[in-house]
């Protein structure tokens, strides 16, 4: 057994699992990561999939009786059909849009520098947003109507841009397009259900001839790991919203963008990502 693989597959678990739900870029993040733990490739982008269906799982379980009652009542209960519905709005634009420039934006963002520059722009949109004077109109997900969740949808297209947060742009876009905070990021909890199962869907049956039976320990490694640290974060996030901002995760971008870009200008890093 490769244990050195295995610690690379837990240390990528954990990066997945505490950045997929907080506005910094779980994306960025793993390429990064991957990088400069020599863990690349076709075959890694599959793993990635796989980790990010570890953290998914997690918002099933932490919101498992929610989701419980939308499937129990799609057939009779109003609210639940609007629920169900709002997810497959949002869902959409990411997806098409997906479909069609996928390749394009994996061939030529997914390098450590457009992610950190991501990372740097990401960053000053959530100080503008935060900033704003605003009032939320929408203060629960069930007030959402469909084209809150439309709106919601469109931002999150923004993040197939590697090192923008799929997170971040659903969570800020719902508070710049009228949503209350507690709101934005629930809603961004549900939304990444069927976007990241469908995302992984996708790519593990694209990419199904790369995989072996000898990648279930590492797969397996990074799923659970992923969960586990997700569900933690899923946990301490909606407490933090209840009393904060976003404004340290925005700092936390800016610095950790102009550290990649700074290092890649000088050469002391050699991001080959």
């Amino acid at each position: 057994m490769d244990w050195a693989l295995l610690a690379k597959a837990l240390i990528l678990g954990v990066v997945e699992g505490l950045t997929e739900f907080l506005p910094v870029s779980s994306t960025g993040h793993l390429i990064l990561a991957g990088d400069l733990l020599g863990f690349s490739g076709e075959k890694a982008k599959v793993f990635e999939l796989v980790i990010q269906t570890g953290a998914m799982l997690a918002v099933v379980w932490e919101f498992r009786m929610r989701f419980w009652r939308m499937l129990a009542g799609l057939a009779t209960d109003r609210a639940a059909q609007r629920f169900a519905l709002n997810l497959l709005i949002a869902f959409l634009p990411a997806a098409v849009l997906g479909l069609a420039f996928g390749k394009v934006i994996k061939t030529h963002l997914f390098h450590a520098v457009p992610v950190a520059l991501a990372f740097v722009i990401g960053g000053f949109i959530i100080l503008w947003v935060e900033k704003r004077q605003r009032r939320a109109v929408v203060e629960s997900v069930d007030d959402m109507t469909w084209r809150d969740a439309l709106k919601v949808g469109i931002a999150q297209a923004f993040a197939l841009i590697p090192g923008t947060s799929r997170s971040g742009a659903t969570i800020i876009g719902g508070m710049l397009f009228g949503l209350s905070r507690r709101a934005a990021t629930e809603f961004s909890f549900f939304l990444a259900v069927p976007t990241l199962v469908a995302a992984g869907l996708y790519d593990l049956w694209k990419n199904r001839d790369l995989l072996s039976a000898a990648d279930v320990p590492v797969f397996g490694v990074g799923l659970v790991v992923a969960f586990v640290s997700a569900f933690v974060v899923i946990r301490w996030l909606i407490r933090y919203v209840a009393t904060h901002d976003f404004r340290p995760f925005a700092w936390y971008r800016i610095a950790f963008g102009l550290v990649v870009l700074v290092t890649a200008y000088f050469g002391w890093v050699d991001w080959k990502a």
